[in-house]
């Protein structure tokens, strides 16, 4: 079974929604999670309207204020949980675990992004109360909090995003990592007390690309005890398209373990077919949750065990994603 820490299917749920559809999950999702093995997953609330080209957001009232988005989203994703009794949003690694074993699948919430918060951190109590358990300061985006991993990379964190990652921990809401550039990357690292999450990146020494983390930044993340979450994004995985394979992946894992341990990696697969757009491809053999079995099965072949396998699928993301924050000093 496997769990994994980054999806963005409320992308799907809006624009279907919007559309007049309902029950989207279980019609057109639910199959495909349970043929893959997946137990239960992280599901974020990316909001964005991506790098160019023409997303469902286009047709949008209001699209320009990232506050609307985000608030049509949260809308759309509360109804859509509403209609699913098959999934269950949890907070911790038991309720996790009753869900298991009530036969449901399970999900922990995030957010992508926190620049429809406008000027206003205190809105974090509001995603908390919500479930929310991971949050991003920045896409790939500069926004009022942080500079995204496309931005400069002398920019970092602002006043604003100290203050967001300082409520975050105060409600219990891991930071994730992944988007970040590297200034705001090692200075939120400097202020994070508890654990810290990458939940969908990978290894910048085999793919120098500047959403994937450096040897020093994967220890660091080991440092504070936290997670990185492999990710299928073809992009991310080789900068020669004929490497861009599953096995290549499995690399990355094996790269990720030999600098940080295996007890830090786990699987953040970013799996984004479903959004109709170019751009959002994974790797071939790894484009979704059905292919998610062979992944393992190139773990095995590079010689990983049983046990190692199983820590990566799931029990190391929900050791950190399902524990409680650290106490203050």
């Amino acid at each position: 079974m496997v769990f994994d820490g980054h999806s963005d299917l409320f992308y799907d749920v809006t624009r279907r929604r919007l559309a007049g559809e309902t029950h989207v999950l279980e019609r057109r999702h639910r199959d495909r999670l349970r043929q893959g093995g997946i137990e239960g997953l992280v599901l974020a609330l990316w909001y964005g309207r991506g790098d160019g080209g023409h997303t469902f957001w286009e047709e949008v009232p209001g699209r320009e204020e990232e506050s609307r988005r985000l608030e049509i989203m949260l809308s759309c994703a509360q109804a859509e949980l509403a209609e699913c009794p098959w999934l269950e949003v949890v907070s911790t690694a038991q309720e996790a675990e009753a869900a298991r074993e009530a036969g449901r699948l399970y999900a922990f919430l995030a957010i992508e992004g926190m620049a429809g918060l406008g000027n206003r951190p205190e809105e974090i109590d509001r995603l908390a109360d919500w479930g929310l358990r991971l949050g991003m300061l920045t896409w790939n985006e500069e926004n009022q909090f942080a500079a995204g991993a496309a931005q400069d990379p002398g920019k970092g964190l602002t006043p604003l995003g100290r203050q967001a990652l300082r409520r975050m921990e105060d409600r219990n809401i891991l930071p994730d990592l992944s988007h970040l550039n590297e200034t705001s990357f090692w200075q939120a690292l400097d202020q994070i007390r508890g654990p810290a999450v990458a939940s969908h990146s990978n290894c910048h020494a085999l793919c120098p690309h500047p959403r994937n983390l450096t040897d020093e930044q994967l220890r660091a993340i080991r440092d504070t005890g936290g997670v990185v979450g492999l990710n299928a994004y073809n992009g991310f995985v080789h900068q020669d398209p004929d490497k861009r394979t599953v096995r290549t992946l499995a690399l990355h894992a094996a790269h990720m373990a030999e600098v940080m341990g295996v007890e830090h990696v786990a699987c953040g697969f970013d799996f984004c077919g479903f959004m109709g757009s170019p751009g959002n491809d994974a790797i071939p053999g790894l484009e979704d949750w059905e292919e998610v079995p062979g992944f393992f099965a190139c773990l095995e072949d590079l010689g990983m065990n049983l046990a190692e396998r199983e820590a990566i699928a799931r029990g190391n993301f929900l050791r950190v994603l399902g524990g409680t924050a650290k106490s203050k000093d």
